[in-house]
């Protein structure tokens, strides 16, 4: 055992004291254990082989990317962004089940059993650990076609006199607030929504057909945008900054799934998309 004989039965007796039990008969040149030294040692061979058996089950978990990985996300996202970060990480760890909830509202990690949660905005949660993955800004969207038609619009306040596409639900009136590129100016702008839609990726062909205009996230459909004649409204005028995270428990031994996913997600979220308006 690679420790000196006096360590050893000092231990010994330490034990037997605290069990009140003799577990060595010894003489000057002999040991020999006791009845109940005999059965003790036979239990502790059993423990040890457990011990052995757990150590090995917990070493080969946390080597092997494996099992299943239970994600949420909000909708919109599931096509652009979502769909291809599983399939680059399937496609580099091939042992990992995925399953995806699709939410709209708050997802419980503990009630919905969910291992890592796409959230997009503040965190609120302290029981949470929060890994930012990319960061960008909506921007207000139009084709030529629509602009042609309506008046020109150089101030928000000039959004009042055109069609506006709203991302609401069930809401009468909605709001717009922006900033301009100086950082000094600010504008709120309340209107009634031409259409509403809690669905960017709803919105974002009414706003290719023509209709009017709306505010877009550039990472829903993000090959529409770029295959299509969209012109950002107002560039000078702008939404705010968003951060799309991903969330965990706070534990301190995640599974290498999960290890795994959040690293890979981090890793390629940006190459995703590469030119993020901010």
């Amino acid at each position: 055992m690679k420790m000196p004989t006096s360590t050893l039965s000092r231990r010994i007796a330490e034990l037997e004291n605290q069990l009140g039990v003799r577990l060595l008969d010894r003489s000057t040149r002999r040991l020999r254990l006791t009845d109940v030294g005999a059965e003790l040692l036979e239990h502790a061979e059993r423990g040890a082989q457990v011990s052995d058996a757990v150590a090995s089950i917990a070493s080969n978990y946390g080597s092997t990317v494996s099992g299943t990985l239970r994600l949420s996300a909000p909708p919109s996202i599931s096509d652009s962004f979502l769909a291809p970060l599983i399939i680059g990480f399937q496609a580099r760890y091939t042992d990992v089940r995925v399953q995806v909830l699709i939410a709209e509202r708050a997802v419980d990690h503990i009630a919905d059993g969910v291992d890592l949660v796409v959230r997009i905005g503040q965190l609120s949660d302290s029981a949470l650990v929060g890994r930012k993955l990319i960061s960008y800004r909506h921007q207000l969207l139009a084709t030529p076609d629509y602009l042609k038609r309506f008046p020109p619009i150089r101030h928000p306040e000039d959004l009042a006199q055109h069609r506006l596409l709203s991302f609401a639900r069930w809401k009468p009136r909605d709001r717009w607030i922006f900033e301009h590129v100086d950082g000094k100016q600010k504008e709120t702008l309340f209107f009634e929504p031409y259409l509403s839609m809690n669905d960017y990726a709803g919105l974002a062909p009414v706003i290719l057909q023509g209709v009017g205009i709306g505010e877009l996230p550039p990472i829903v459909l993000p090959g529409l945008s770029r295959k299509t004649s969209f012109i950002e409204v107002m560039p000078k005028w702008r939404f705010r900054t968003f951060d799309l995270w991903l969330l965990h428990l706070n534990h301190r031994h995640l599974s290498q799934a999960v290890r795994a996913f959040r690293d890979f997600a981090i890793e390629s979220s940006p190459a995703l998309f590469p030119n993020l308006p901010r």
